[in-house]
């Protein structure tokens, strides 16, 4: 009886050694702005295991903003974006695009601010008048922020396209624009030594507080076609924001993704806060459809039921 036990588990091991590996579900990923700390869930995900433990690879493109992926997205060359700002997904759908939102991405904008050399004459918002401010590119949350900020100022600055996030900082410390715009942490390094000050912060824009800012999108096909794969993503997506406010190793790989010293990467959990990141509520979208119309990504507000077709989530109380 022990030698026919000893058999039956050498079979079994060889037979799980010798059956075929379960293959992953690949996904196709649009990500702006890298070394963003909320544009590296699905990278730190990947680096953690997280993912493949939900039978889901990702293959991860990056990209200087979330609005220029929407054609990929819409032609099935990639599958989902993330941190896409929601005027630029509304603009899109409104016009007859094939978007649909599956997640919140950020709510609030507790990351993105403006700055200036130390050396600059600009010492506050006021001084910008006739001046230049960057943001990303049209149809971001750098770009809708932007607008709101100059509308709640009442400033005429000139919004000027600046690129991702690197190409921001190097225009606004070479002075090829006024002020430059950035998301933390790119930046908090030369703020504490004093080499740039911080002129504006989006987590001052009083219309965007409490408000989703940024989802993460797909095509209706997609969605569709993969829906089982989207919600494993989802299941691996909520898992690693976890794992990113409770994990010593997830600051660590932060560090090496952002190219920034550990000490940097650990400020980050507490300037952006984990609700920030719920990807299960789209909060304020009658608020977020007045301002898409106002800075005109899309000509009136949706109705409900379209509002039901767009948002492939369930939507919480206002």
């Amino acid at each position: 009886m022990k030698t026919a036990s000893l058999l039956f588990a050498a079979a079994t091991i060889v037979a799980a050694a010798q059956a075929p590996a379960v293959a992953q579900d690949v996904l196709k990923i649009a990500v702006p702005q890298r070394g963003a700390w909320d544009t590296s869930i699905s990278e730190i995900g990947d680096r953690a295991g997280i993912f493949k433990k939900h039978n889901v690879s990702v293959e991860l493109l990056f990209t200087g903003g979330g609005a220029e992926a929407q054609g990929a997205i819409i032609s099935g060359q990639l599958d989902i974006a993330v941190s896409v700002g929601i005027s630029t997904v509304l603009g899109i759908y409104a016009k007859g695009g094939p978007g649909r939102i599956f997640s919140a991405e950020t709510t609030g904008q507790p990351d993105i601010y403006w700055f200036v050399p130390a050396a600059s004459p600009v010492k506050t918002l006021a001084d910008l008048k006739g001046k230049t401010m960057g943001y990303s590119v049209a149809g971001s949350s750098s770009h809708a922020a932007l607008l709101a900020l100059l509308a709640q100022e009442n400033l005429d600055a000139k919004p000027t396209p600046l690129g991702g996030v690197t190409p921001s900082f190097t225009a606004g410390m070479t002075g090829q624009v006024d002020a430059a715009w950035s998301t933390i942490p790119i930046g908090l390094k030369e703020i504490d030594e004093g080499r740039i000050r911080i002129i504006a912060r989006a987590a001052d824009i009083k219309s965007l507080q409490n408000r989703t800012v940024r989802v993460n999108m797909a095509s209706a096909a997609t969605l569709e076609k993969k829906k089982a794969v989207v919600d494993r993503y989802m299941a691996a997506y909520r898992e690693t924001i976890d794992y990113m406010y409770s994990s010593p190793d997830a600051l660590v790989t932060f560090a090496e993704i952002a190219k920034v010293p550990l000490s940097v990467a650990q400020k980050i959990p507490g300037l952006v806060p984990k609700s920030a990141l719920n990807p299960d509520r789209i909060i304020g979208m009658d608020a977020i459809m007045d301002e898409a119309v106002a800075t005109k990504f899309m000509t009136a507000p949706l109705p409900k039921e379209k509002i039901t077709e767009l948002v492939q989530m369930p939507l919480q109380p206002k």
